[in-house]
């Protein structure tokens, strides 16, 4: 994923670049004084540039009458800075972020029209956080080691100011040499010291972090305060042991993959960006984006690769419904354009219908009106994690187009406080639809009547537990014994990736999850002519060192519509599957008896079948349960799950392959291709390698032969079934009456 990120010869020939003055205030009405008030964030040429350009681009124009909609209705409701009080969702922590937001939109406002209104409403704002600030202390409902005093949590505290800045910055220079320093040493000062005084907090390699810098380090800019600026690049003893460029350096791998997964990756990427922009425009001798080649810019395009249907993989603490359109990816893709000029961005910017009211933001709606656009490309993508890339890897295997079919493994390191106990978990989209599952968080933002917001208690006792994943678990507890802080030291080790037009492979194994228990997981993603959408292949193979209970569940999105094996339904009552760490959540409808033959199950999705089907080599029994169990108050959702079990067994393997198939119309009431297209799955040992073979609809077989160290050379055989399969290196496909004999 590595490009190169050259700067945009134009925007610095249009823009130029401010330097940081090094002197602070100066007397009123001098040409020192207008200097060191002057805007920083943007220039004021680049303002002007855009109050005469904007007009004539729709989505920028688009963006100022947002803009405008949302200053107007505040100046009518008048100011109001409240005493902080609620958690979050109430009165007023939603109206400090409003009022963040009308300060930043007001300060734009009164750049690109020129109305004083603005600037005066901006400022009538910040005076009045200048008589709250000085005076306020923890706030009262506050989380953690260091409350916040606006918020609940010091994280808001630094959003607030990372916007409030930019509006700041917009009209400082129009304030009276007394509001000027009122504001700044009453509000602006205190802030930027309170974020930086809290080391514990400041100097942490966390996005919680990155906000309170780039907070801090866009402060220092405008404030002329070089200090806050050191501070924040290089940590709270300016030493270099944190800060941002640390952050840069330690949060993201060589390919932009972000340490806590893609809905943190969103979150963080603001600070990042924002703060990134204002060191390229007052420090460019930095080369801020050309650090560690360009990883900010590739943290932008891993981002747009890790969604599928404009909406971001639910992996760790996620919520299902952010997606490309979020705010924080809008600063992302203008940024990234304007340092690159990649026309794949221009079509995510289209899909957002938003641009910055910014120099960059300007660009974008130019070039969307010049019809500069160009598809985004998501293409099969191997995403490596840890700062030297060599921590693991989120896998990323796609046919079908937008759309189609998008398998992804999980094949990363822990994530932090906020990773999940879910090492080769994976998921499935097909059809603008997600189709194996992962929980994410188990959260309600900001909605006050479900905890004020935060984390739900079953976010640890179901979302994060292992049972709450598609991976293995070993005697009904989850990887690392449910602590972070150990799966943090260990992560996955990635054995393979390829991806050709009808074969894509990834393969990975975990070791330490469990004492004495390796796991290796191999997925396949094949097109065939007899099958009418790509199925996935799955091989998981479990060592351990004694006789344990391994279950392997599969979280799936549907109706359930044939249940191909036998089972005792659970009529009368719904018991439990287990009595912790998530197992208590979980209702079984279902149970099979023990068996290594193949069994499937069917469901239907938005109009299309998917049929699955699954053994192992020792017997097992399938359970179909679902979520929401011992949840009184009602925070979990129901949704259904099949599981396999295996009991007293060091060693096995489990095996199976997901097919999309046919349609259903209920509007025309037809139906159609509801029947598999696979006729039998198989599974064949040899002494280093394993094959998978499908029987297929009109006698054609397809076999996957994958060896035990597929990143390794060597030549392998497996025989079974009256067949025999040879191959050399890692993996080989193998097809028979299609004229193919693999690749």
């Amino acid at each position: 994923m590595t490009r190169s990120t050259p700067l945009m010869l134009l925007l610095a020939a249009a823009f130029g670049a401010a330097a940081l003055p090094a002197v602070a205030a100066a007397a009123p009405g001098t040409a020192q004084a207008a200097a060191t008030s002057a805007p920083v964030l943007v220039t004021a040429a680049q303002w002007q540039q855009m109050r005469s350009d904007g007009a004539s681009y729709p989505v920028f124009a688009r963006e100022q009458q947002r803009a405008e909609r949302l200053v107007r209705g505040m100046l009518k409701a008048g100011i109001d800075v409240p005493v902080p009080k609620d958690k979050g969702g109430g009165y007023t922590h939603e109206q400090h972020k409003r009022n963040y937001q009308a300060i930043q939109a007001a300060g734009a406002l009164y750049r690109l029209t020129g109305d004083k209104v603005y600037a005066d409403y901006a400022r009538d704002l910040l005076l009045g956080y200048a008589k709250l600030y000085p005076g306020l202390g923890a706030h009262p409902h506050g989380r953690g080691q260091i409350p916040g005093r606006l918020f609940w949590q010091t994280l808001n505290d630094s959003v607030w100011l990372v916007s409030a800045v930019q509006g700041y910055d917009a009209i400082r220079d129009s304030l009276s040499a007394a509001d000027r320093a009122t504001i700044d040493d009453k509000v602006f000062r205190p802030m930027a010291d309170f974020l930086s005084s809290t080391p514990e907090n400041f100097d942490k390699i966390h996005n919680h972090a990155t906000w309170a810098v780039a907070a801090v380090g866009m402060t220092g800019y405008v404030l002329r305060d070089q200090t806050y600026v050191d501070k924040a690049l290089n940590g709270s003893r300016r030493d270099g042991s944190a800060g941002f460029l640390k952050q840069v350096d330690q949060l993201f791998s060589p390919d932009g993959y972000y340490e806590e997964g893609p809905y943190y990756q969103r979150y963080a990427l603001a600070p990042f960006i924002l703060f990134a922009n204002a060191v390229q425009r007052n420090e460019p001798q930095r080369g801020i984006f050309k650090r560690r080649d360009g990883v900010l810019l590739k943290a932008v395009d891993a981002l747009v690769q890790s969604s599928y249907g404009g909406y971001f993989f639910p992996i760790n603490d996620a919520i299902l419904d952010k997606g490309l359109d979020t705010e924080e990816l809008v600063a992302g893709i203008d940024i990234a354009y304007a340092q690159t000029g990649d026309a794949r961005l221009l079509s995510v910017a289209q899909a957002q219908k938003r641009v910055l009211l910014s120099p960059e933001g300007l660009q974008v709606a130019q070039a969307l009106a010049q019809d500069k656009a160009k598809p985004f490309a998501f293409v099969p993508t191997l995403l490596r994690d840890g700062p030297d890339g060599t921590e693991g890897a989120l896998a990323i295997l796609r046919m079908g187009g937008p759309d189609g079919q998008a398998l992804v493994m999980k094949n990363t390191k822990q994530g932090m406080g906020h990773g999940h106990f879910d090492k080769l978990n994976w998921l499935f989209y097909d059809n603008g639809q997600r189709v194996v599952t992962d929980y994410g968080a188990a959260r309600f933002l900001n909605i006050e009547a479900k905890a004020g917001g935060i984390y739900l208690p079953e976010n640890n006792s179901w979302a994060r537990q292992t049972i709450a994943h598609n991976t293995l678990v070993v005697n009904e507890q989850s990887h690392f014994g449910g602590d972070w802080k150990q799966g943090q030291a260990l992560a996955p080790a990635p054995l393979l990736f390829a991806a050709g037009d009808d074969t894509q492979i990834a393969s990975a194994r975990m070791d330490g999850a469990y004492d004495g228990v390796s796991f290796t997981r191999t997925q396949v993603l094949l097109a065939h002519p007899a099958l009418t959408e790509p199925v996935v292949l799955d091989l998981l193979r479990v060592t351990g060192g004694k006789a344990a209970r391994y279950d392997l569940p599969l979280h799936f999105n549907g109706h359930i519509m044939d249940v191909g094996f036998k089972t005792q339904s659970a009529v009368a009552n719904r018991p439990v599957l287990g009595k912790a760490n998530g197992y208590q959540h979980v209702w079984i409808d279902a149970a099979s008896e023990p068996t290594s033959q193949p069994r499937s199950l069917t469901w239907l999705l938005d109009g299309r079948f998917y049929t699955y089907r699954f053994a192992s080599t020792a017997p097992s029994r399938a359970l179909i349960g679902e979520s929401g169990a011992n949840d009184p108050s009602f925070n979990l959702r129901r949704e259904p799950m099949l599981l396999q079990r295996v009991d007293g067994q060091a060693a096995t393997t489990f095996y199976g392959v997901l097919e999309p198939h046919g349609q259903y119309d209920g509007t025309a009431e037809t139906v159609r291709g509801a029947n598999s297209r696979i006729d039998a799955i198989a599974h064949y040992r040899g002494q280093d390698a394993d094959v998978l073979v499908l029987d297929l609809a009109g006698g054609k077989r397809v076999a996957v032969g994958i060896a035990d160290e597929p990143n390794k050379p060597g030549s392998h055989e497996v025989s079974g079934g009256g067949h025999s399969w040879h191959w050399d290196g890692g993996w080989k496909r193998f097809d028979t009456g299609t004229g193919k004999d693999g690749k």
